[in-house]
């Protein structure tokens, strides 16, 4: 490792906006840890990633699937998959080689987990291990007031500032299936994780559509995207949010 904490600590402190965060900061935090592939995912922003990377988010975002992810979201701290299930499992849970061994952590703002900072290794790497972790603790805690502070003095135009009211008209229900349609869920997969019928999907975003006054799914989620609103996880009621 040739960077060192400190000097992580400054670049997360000297970027503006989270597209600088992760051109500039990714790479680093990448080499820092000697991880083949790294990343930071902010929930909120993952609508706006392609369709191939879209179908891998929401495998590693699933709090079902992933006990990596379900970690993170329910303890709001990092963790590596030697800590939450063994190595058959995880091959199977995860067979990409460039996966092999995965260490993710949390981005908190204001008590909601917002994001994740993930770094995979391939198998023929090192393990990640418990100072991995302790670093990671310490640049997550960096990224979350970061982003507490970035998203606080973020200033609304005056239509923006209008769009909370329109949010507030949805239900908890609908709120559940935004969050599934921000993580490109179909009608058939919201109504299979929803315990509820593929046509009442169909209703409720009908419904949706008329309180925000949109005409389609990217619309909606732009504009919850747009006003910062925290999304609620469908499964996860304790943060409300899921994970990585």
């Amino acid at each position: 490792m040739t960077l060192s904490l400190q000097l992580l600590f400054e670049g997360i402190n000297q970027v503006k906006h989270e597209r600088e965060l992760r051109s500039q900061l990714v790479p680093k935090i990448g080499e820092y840890f000697a991880a083949k592939r790294s990343g930071i995912f902010f929930f909120d922003q993952l609508p706006l990633a392609n369709r191939n990377l879209q179908k891998i988010l929401n495998v590693a975002l699933s709090i079902e699937h992933n006990p990596v992810a379900r970690y993170v979201a329910e303890r709001h701290t990092p963790v590596h998959e030697g800590l939450v299930t063994s190595p058959k499992a995880w091959a199977i849970i995860c067979p990409r080689p460039d996966h092999w061994h995965v260490m993710a952590g949390p981005i908190i703002d204001r008590g909601q987990l917002v994001g994740v900072v993930g770094c995979t290794r391939e198998k023929s790497m090192p393990a990640f291990n418990t100072q991995n972790l302790a670093d990671l603790s310490a640049i997550c805690l960096h990224l979350s007031v970061w982003a507490t502070t970035m998203r606080l003095t973020q200033s609304p135009t005056p239509k923006e500032a209008e769009q909370p009211f329109k949010i507030n008209r949805l239900t908890s229900r609908e709120l559940q299936i935004s969050a599934l349609v921000a993580l490109g869920r179909t009608n058939a997969e919201i109504g299979t994780e929803l315990w509820i019928t593929e046509n009442s999907v169909k209703q409720a975003l009908k419904r949706m559509f008329r309180k925000l006054e949109v005409s389609s799914r990217a619309a909606m989620v732009a504009q919850l995207s747009a006003t910062h609103y925290h999304l609620p996880s469908p499964k996860l009621s304790s943060s409300d949010l899921d994970g990585y």
